[in-house]
């Protein structure tokens, strides 16, 4: 589903907040909603107590040790884990440390990507982003993320608005994750946003506007044309879903989208994308190829 026309949350407490974030800036993506801007960590720095070789002061070299920060602990102060991200109530500021997986898009110096930390995964929709930081934000590269969380139709991410600084050091890309078996059970939504695959999926039939039997459409409706997302529908176990090559992520000069467009009713699959959610399970595909 396109999400360039949404109804956007409002976070009222992002308009007292006004500190930005080290990097990334940008205005409004087309969506007709308010930018949201994060929060930054600032450093408070402690004088040390003056001491002198004659008089020892064993108390106040302790108050004072036990007030200064930790200067290798700024960095990670108040980025949270995947758990505690996922516990925060909806509207509420986070903050994490994650890693770039794919870009969907850029668009008005706002950039939505697909990212994975090795504890969980995230959709980060509209983050301000110049033009020339989203080149830099190749898969694996590391970033830390100040936004709100927000949920849009079950899709539970960091709303428009967050900004973002690129974090020097390791980098991490994801291996996907086989979830063909939780398919239709309860399980399935605790690896939301992942890097995932699908097994020995059968193709079924859509019906287009006409009522006849397709392999795929054009927009969910049939309403699009090449170059529109694709829409397809496959089984497991008895049970058919609905499965989405999104075009700003793999457009129609990619391997996946003329492979969606090369199916046929009834061809068995193996698929690998990022779990994504839309009134129920809406993996975003990357990768169609005949099962193995």
């Amino acid at each position: 589903m396109k999400r360039r026309i949404r109804i956007a949350v409002t976070v009222s407490l992002a308009l007292a907040l006004g500190i930005t974030a080290l990097s990334g800036c940008g205005s409004d993506a087309g969506n007709g909603s308010e930018p949201m801007g994060g929060t930054g960590v600032e450093s408070n720095e402690i004088p040390e107590s003056s001491t002198t070789a004659e008089v020892e002061t064993p108390a106040e070299s302790t108050d004072a040790d036990a007030e200064t920060p930790d200067a290798g602990n700024e960095d990670a102060a108040g980025v949270m884990t995947h758990e505690e991200y996922m516990a925060a109530e909806l509207d509420s500021e986070v903050v994490i440390e994650t890693y770039v997986q794919a870009k969907q898009s850029w668009w008005d110096n706002k950039a939505t990507i697909y990212a994975q930390s090795p504890d969980g995964a995230y959709f980060i929709y509209n983050m301000n982003c110049s033009e020339e930081d989203y080149a830099k934000l190749e898969p694996g590269t590391k970033i830390k993320v100040t936004g709100y969380k927000a949920e849009w139709s079950g899709e539970v991410e960091i709303a428009e608005g967050a900004s973002f600084e690129i974090v020097e050091g390791d980098t991490y890309t994801a291996e996907p994750t086989d979830v063909t078996a939780l398919l239709g059970t309860d399980d399935l939504i605790a690896h939301q946003n992942e890097k995932v695959s699908f097994k020995g999926m059968t193709v079924e039939a859509s019906k287009d506007a006409d009522g006849n039997d397709m392999a795929f459409l054009y927009n969910w409706d049939g309403s699009g044309e090449d170059g529109s997302d694709l829409y397809f529908n496959v089984s497991y176990n008895g049970n058919t879903y609905t499965f989405t090559v999104e075009s700003y992520l793999c457009d129609n000069t990619t391997d996946v989208y003329a492979a969606v467009k090369a199916l046929n009713i009834g061809d068995v699959i193996d698929m690998e994308g990022f779990l994504y959610w839309y009134e129920g399970v809406n993996p975003h595909i990357t990768s169609v190829t005949a099962a193995q």
